[in-house]
């Protein structure tokens, strides 16, 4: 740890106190440390951005910056959480071994929840994504960069899926014959999102496309503060949103269950999702996408599913598993 307080000390004016860095969160994309100090009521978070994901940290360091200039030109009383600058103005720095960092301000008085307990969190969570998107309405949205190429692109994650099928060895597509044969019946979600995709159906807009309740931050009375983890903010559909927040909240069991019998949909926390987000998002929305709320859910989830069995049928390259049949026990609990 020694050697990230001295990278910190390099590059950062921080004021005069005994630093201490130390691991932080569950994040599974970045390495995160806490900076803290007895002797000071700050904190800060360091994090390295994992490279082998976001193969440009630049474009990252990019949008979060434009995207704070304008909150603080058109919404200043707006919570936004962004890196420090460092002493020669930059919001990246790197160190010998070619690795970005960036030190990011600690949320006084913040928590982070990792899952759903309640209908009052659904509502508070799905509320700040949702103003996250409404503050940015007028931000010009083809200005960003794609931090993740075809993150959420459906067509693609098709391929993808349809080509692992394809190159499978017949041990394996028989332990999973049953999931193949379930995701086929979900074939109409592909049709709609190519509407969707062509550009005529509904607006690109600034989406966060990563909307697990350990995005949004909480205070102590459990009201949302502000949203977090801003890496996957892009040009794209609402549904990305309002989808992954379906996927994450309305089933009490996660992705990593094997208790079948117990998975379910709880429908008032979807209740509770949609009038959080819509109380920010319900006027500026247009028709056709209002039209695609319930399908945001079905979409999110389905993509991911093909994700999931996709990477079992070649052999688990990049979702980390516990045992050979993880990535099929998750394709069974999220299909």
């Amino acid at each position: 740890m020694e050697e990230k307080l001295q990278l910190i000390f390099d590059n950062y004016l921080l004021p005069k106190a005994s630093w201490k860095i130390d691991s932080f969160g569950s994040g599974l994309i970045n390495h995160t440390w806490l900076l803290s100090a007895t002797d000071h009521p700050e904190k800060f978070i360091f994090q390295r951005i994992n490279e082998a994901v976001f193969k440009h940290p630049e474009y990252i360091a990019e949008n979060i910056a434009s995207i704070g200039r304008f909150l603080q030109l058109h919404h200043p009383d707006y919570y936004f959480i962004q890196p420090l600058s460092t002493k020669n103005g930059k919001f990246l720095i790197r160190d010998n071994d070619g690795g970005y960092y960036r030190l990011i301000p600690f949320a006084r008085g913040s928590h982070t929840i990792d899952s759903v307990t309640g209908t009052d969190l659904a509502y508070e969570a799905a509320k700040q994504f949702g103003r996250f998107s409404a503050c940015l309405k007028d931000f010009p949205v083809d200005t960003l960069r794609i931090t993740l190429p075809d993150f959420h692109n459906l067509g693609f994650r098709v391929q993808q899926y349809l080509q692992a099928l394809n190159l499978a060895d017949n041990d394996t597509l028989k332990l999973c014959r049953k999931e193949i044969n379930e995701l086929q019946t979900y074939a109409a979600i592909e049709s709609t999102w190519e509407k969707i995709a062509s550009g005529t159906t509904i607006p690109k807009r600034v989406i966060h496309h990563d909307t697990k309740i350990s995005n949004c931050l909480f205070d102590r009375q459990h009201k949302g503060m502000a949203v977090i983890d801003l890496d996957t903010v892009m040009p794209g559909y609402y549904i990305s949103d309002v989808g992954d927040m379906c996927r994450s909240y309305l089933c009490p069991l996660n992705e990593e269950s094997t208790d079948y019998e117990n998975i379910c949909i709880r429908f008032e926390y979807f209740e509770a999702l949609a009038e959080g987000y819509l109380s920010e998002m319900g006027a500026i929305l247009t028709q056709n996408e209002l039209d695609l709320f319930v399908y945001s859910g079905q979409f999110l989830i389905y993509m991911q599913a093909l994700r999931f069995l996709g990477d079992f049928l070649r052999g688990n390259p990049y979702y980390p598993v516990q045992h050979p049949l993880h990535n099929l026990d998750r394709t069974t609990n999220i299909s």
